[in-house]
């Protein structure tokens, strides 16, 4: 079928505006608690997460709605970490996980991700059945067997227990001073906490949430604050997670800024090195550069590239037995580690490998060289097909042609906001400013 609801990482889109409504919300729930509920004696389970925005508190309230409805039981974590429900969800032997995130979005923007029993990203058949549910309608349970909802207080610690846990046993971050920017979300406790647990001196920024501010100049996607408050501050490194914690952006000790691309190229050479690199292979999306792809060409490793999509990520290491991948924007899933991108697990991971080998920030970030790269953005309104028309096509077709096999293009409807992206690659600047201004045009005018 259609997809209708879900895009490339669950149900997305602005608050109070359909999909992401109140009632959507709660007939998710529901679909999700029939779809899930198994046969036994034991009680069925699941897990809500959700990050700091405001909106957070009206879908927590309709999910949960939706899933007792069906008899589900449903243990709320509070503000968490995208990857602690990951880990939660399998950890209380539930049988559904649910996030309430729009991850790096602004804050009128919400999503709702659903993680399956083992505490993966559910797979687009699964999906398309629960949406098939919504919009079919489900049976609620009688009323003797409607779930009960409980708090859990400690969802927080179990998993800054589990971060530690993947830090190498006896090292320690003193000395050391990190600058963190949590983007006023969902990890504003969790990240400074952990750090300091671990011995380094944290100066932490994004930890005022106030429902509206999350991702608001700060994070993963606006790091330059955190990179003055590096080099400011004198510090050893910065980390910049986004609003739920599942990617993460570099700084090193000069203020410059190193993305998943330079994070993932460390770590295959580094894992490979210890032979702990399954295959020689990391797992990348079509939007990591060309450079990456050479770097592990030239040191006997390979890139297998997916879908944009972390889930997609997470699917193709999982089909082929792979450990270790993720996305430019700096989605880096660890399977030996998490279900799902953990900025702050690959974070430490970095930090590390500067304790492990002694070298500063600036000596690690920049592993290869990027191909000159271009991502540009066009938003189209609900309804339009600009990638339909005949006119894009052919100025696509015209680009390749002008590219001849020394670069590359990816051209896409962003599964997340009505944006169509439009990405280039090539060795000469300038003929790769050419091909995507003007393809850029052209959408822009059909629109």
């Amino acid at each position: 079928m259609d997809r209708k609801l879900f895009g490339t990482d669950g149900v997305r889109g602005k608050a109070n505006v359909h999909p992401m409504t109140a009632e959507i919300a709660m007939r998710l729930g529901a679909a999700a608690g029939r779809y899930f509920r198994r046969d036994g004696k034991h009680g069925h389970r699941v897990v809500i997460g959700k990050d700091t925005r405001l909106s957070g508190y009206m879908f927590e309230n309709a999910l949960t709605a939706g899933l007792t409805s069906t008899g589900m039981n449903v243990l709320l974590l509070g503000p968490v970490p995208t990857p602690a429900v990951g880990l939660i969800t399998p950890s209380m032997r539930a049988d559904l996980g649910i996030m309430i995130s729009a991850s790096h979005n602004p804050h009128h923007d919400n999503g709702i991700k659903f993680f399956g029993p083992d505490g993966f990203k559910l797979s687009d058949e699964a999906e398309a059945e629960i949406e098939a549910l919504v919009e079919n309608g489900t049976e609620p349970a009688g009323a003797g067997n409607i779930g009960r909802a409980k708090r859990i207080d400690d969802g927080r610690f179990r998993y800054q227990e589990r971060v530690k846990s993947t830090f190498p046993t006896g090292m320690r971050l003193d000395g050391m001073k990190v600058v963190v920017d949590c983007a006023n979300g969902a990890a504003y406790k969790t990240a400074p906490e952990v750090l300091w647990e671990l011995g380094a001196e944290v100066i932490p920024l994004g930890t005022s949430p106030d429902g509206t501010n999350i991702n608001d100049g700060c994070g993963s996607t606006a790091p330059q604050t955190a990179a003055e408050a590096v080099v400011s501050h004198g510090a050893d490194v910065g980390l910049c997670l986004d609003g739920d914690a599942d990617r993460i952006i570099l700084i090193d000790e000069q203020g410059r800024i190193a993305d998943g691309d330079q994070i993932m190229a460390l770590m295959a050479r580094r894992w490979a090195e210890d032979d702990k690199l399954k295959d020689g292979t990391l797992v990348a999306t079509i939007m990591s550069n060309l450079g990456l792809e050479r770097f592990l060409t030239d040191a006997g490793m390979r890139l297998e590239r997916t879908k944009v999509g972390d889930r997609y990520v997470v699917e193709a290491m999982r089909r082929g037995g792979w450990n270790l991948g993720g996305e430019q924007s700096g989605h880096i899933v660890m399977t030996d580690f998490a279900t799902t991108g953990d900025g702050l697990i690959a974070g430490l991971q970095f930090l590390a490998e500067m304790v492990r080998s002694g070298r500063k920030a600036s000596e690690l970030a920049t592993v290869f060289t990027p191909v000159p790269q271009l991502l540009r953005n066009v938003r189209y309104e609900t309804g339009q097909d600009p990638l339909g028309l005949k006119t894009v096509q052919d100025k696509i077709t015209d680009a390749e042609a002008q590219l001849n096999g020394h670069g590359r293009l990816v051209i896409r409807k962003s599964g997340t906001e009505p944006l169509i992206r439009v990405m280039g690659e090539a060795d000469d600047s300038d003929l790769l400013e050419e091909v995507v201004g003007g393809i850029v045009a052209e959408v822009e005018a059909a629109i």
